[in-house]
């Protein structure tokens, strides 16, 4: 038996090696290195993932998408820091979810009422990983919606004694957010090497914000010689407001979790009273006994 079971690891082991080189699929360090040019992460790329992107790579060729939802996703992809093409990012979706469905070929065989729950966990994994760069766009969209009240304060500042766009962006930068930061730094080196209003559109267009586009509205204005103070002041005052609106509806959450902690606060000095009273009527039975 033991023969047996080392024969089959052995030849499991040598046709999988002979497929790879069938496939032509890169080594595995290969495309870990491949994997971690197109993260922006620090934490390095595991073994499956690198594995997973590689039948990614491959089956990307087979994916046809219109024109439309392609430009989108590219953008998408573009500004959450996903480097990746649009037909590799579902492709990677499809081969994870089709790693999880296919154990529902053995799960088949040793516990067949296991293959529904293979099949949802499956299906639920596609379309966690379909949204995946959606969901990382609109985090980074409201970290940036947090600083723009402050930007735009400190823009109708600067405009009181320059109107030079690309230092006012360079001196906030410095005391921005790690994200707005990093959009700030994108856009810094944009207007350098291109015409200043079209880097503003295109910082625009990368994170969709309504509350971004005003901001980059004004910015124009005062590229084209508009007297852009009042503007300012009146976004920054709207700004303030929508700020207050956000901060009240973090407080209202607040208290429903509060709430939970009293209630058991309450229920812990309960049990305190009750467990003195108990004390002291069985003392005063065993005083008459």
């Amino acid at each position: 038996m033991g023969l047996l079971f080392l024969f089959g690891v052995t030849l499991a082991a040598g046709l999988f090696f002979l497929l790879l080189d069938l496939l032509r699929l890169p080594y595995l360090s290969t495309a870990k290195a491949m994997l971690n040019t197109t993260r922006t992460e620090k934490k390095a790329a595991r073994s499956l993932e690198a594995y997973l992107m590689t039948w990614a790579v491959k089956l990307a060729k087979l994916i046809r998408m219109n024109e439309y939802r392609r430009h989108r996703l590219k953008n998408v992809l573009k500004a959450t820091g996903m480097n990746m093409e649009p037909e590799v990012y579902q492709a990677y979706a499809l081969v994870k979810s089709g790693v999880i469905l296919l154990l529902a070929i053995p799960a088949g065989f040793v516990f067949p009422l296991l293959v529904p729950v293979v099949v949802f966990l499956g299906v639920m994994v596609y379309f966690k990983e379909i949204k995946k760069a959606d969901e990382k766009l609109s985090a980074k969209r409201a970290s940036v919606e947090k600083e723009l009240p402050r930007f735009v304060a400190n823009i109708e500042q600067e405009l009181k004694a320059s109107r030079d766009v690309l230092a006012i962006i360079e001196n906030y930068k410095k005391n921005a957010g790690e994200a707005f930061a990093g959009e700030l730094t994108m856009l810094a080196a944009d207007m350098r090497s291109s015409s200043y209003e079209a880097a503003l559109t295109r910082f625009e267009a990368r994170l969709n914000s309504p509350m971004l586009s005003d901001v980059v509205r004004g910015l124009i204005g005062v590229l084209r010689g508009d007297d852009s103070t009042v503007y300012f002041q009146m976004l920054a005052h709207d700004f303030k407001q929508l700020e207050l609106q956000r901060l009240k509806g973090e407080a209202q959450k607040i208290p429903p979790k509060i709430r939970v902690f009293s209630f058991l606060m309450l229920m812990c000095f309960l049990f305190t009273y009750l467990a003195i009273i108990a004390y002291e009527i069985i003392k005063s039975l065993s005083g008459m006994f």
